[in-house]
Formats: C-alpha cells, structure tokens, sequence
C-alpha cells in the first residue's frame, strides 16, 4: 500500500496495490498487519456503504463525539467523491484547517480521517457509492454536523455549493462558530 501524507498531520491518502490482467483487477483494500507496521494500528469494527443518486450530493460535515469518536477508511466503490477532513481539534495548530481529496473507483485511493475532524464529501458522478470502516459504532447521542458551507472553513467543494443536494440534517447544522469541539489535540503536528 501507498501511504502519503495530506496537507493536514494525520490526514492519509492510502491506495492499496492494484493487480491487473485481461479479466480486471485484484485488490487488497484493508490488511491489518500491513497498516500495523505502518504505524496504523486501527480497530475497525463497523463498515458503512452509501449511495447517492445525484451528482452533486453533499454529504456532511459530520463527527462523531467522544466517547464514540470514529476514525474513518473512506473509498468510493463506484463514480468519484471530493472527500473533505477538517482539523476540529482544539488547541491544535490546524485547526479549523481542510483538506479534499478525489477518491474514485477507478484511482482506488482512500482517505484515513481520524478521531477530532469533521468528515464530508461531494459526489461529483452520478450514482455514486461510497463505502467506509469506522473505528466505534454509531451512537445517535454522540452524532453531530457542522455546516458543510460554512465561510469560517471556506471549503472548495469542487461542485456548484447553491445547488447541492442535502439531507434536513445538513442544511441544519450548526456554523463553526457555534460548534464546541469535543476534540483537544494531543499531539505534535509538522
């Protein structure tokens, strides 16, 4: 696998070897050993798959609170996703800070988010899916949304952000300003 850094410490791009011949490919997406030896010792022990119709369809900004709090492997298993993480650890020095990623089916990237930042993404192909591994289950208490367009954030969705297509969920979510992150950096950041 293919571990690379973002622009943000943490944030990984990670895309597992492709193996190809006249039928298609082979491909090992998770392998726990192998992220072990490279520092990612995660506990996965709930998968999510989504579908979205429309191009278009923006998904977030969502987290999960301790003591819930989810790391994410994010991929798209059909179409193209602009996948989005922003630092909503206090105290850190990148804080409120974004990155994006292009995850398709056909470059087969994924995107490690961890615990302490917001997670979203655009579709940017019609009928998209996405499918994702999560380090703690979904606790409806713990789940929460800070607004995907929030001027404070200032992320470059990649899509048309007066047309997207949004849950009630979304469209009601609260500014950056408002929110009280739960996340405290615990760390060094380059």
């Amino acid at each position: 696998m293919d571990i690379t850094e973002t622009g943000l410490p943490g944030v990984l791009r990670i895309t597992p070897k492709r193996f190809g011949d006249n039928r298609g490919f082979f491909s090992e997406t998770w392998n726990r050993r192998a992220l072990a030896d490279a520092g990612l010792d995660l506990d996965f022990v709930q998968d999510n798959h989504s579908l979205s119709r429309q191009k278009g369809t923006i998904r977030g900004l969502h987290f999960q609170s301790p003591p819930a709090a989810q790391d994410k492997l994010v991929r798209a298993i059909r179409g193209t996703i602009l996948d989005v993480a922003v630092d909503a650890r206090v105290g850190s020095p990148h804080y409120g800070q974004w990155v994006a990623e292009e995850l398709s089916a056909e470059n087969g990237a994924q995107l490690l988010v961890p615990k302490g930042f917001l997670h979203g993404f655009a579709t940017l192909t019609d009928d998209t899916e996405v499918a994702y591994k999560c380090t703690d289950y979904y606790a409806r208490d713990c789940d929460g949304a800070v607004r995907f367009d929030d001027p404070d954030i200032g992320i470059d969705w990649g899509i048309d952000i007066g047309t997207a297509i949004l849950s009630d969920k979304d469209l009601a979510a609260q500014s950056f300003a408002a929110f009280e992150s739960p996340f405290v950096f615990e760390g060094v950041a380059a």
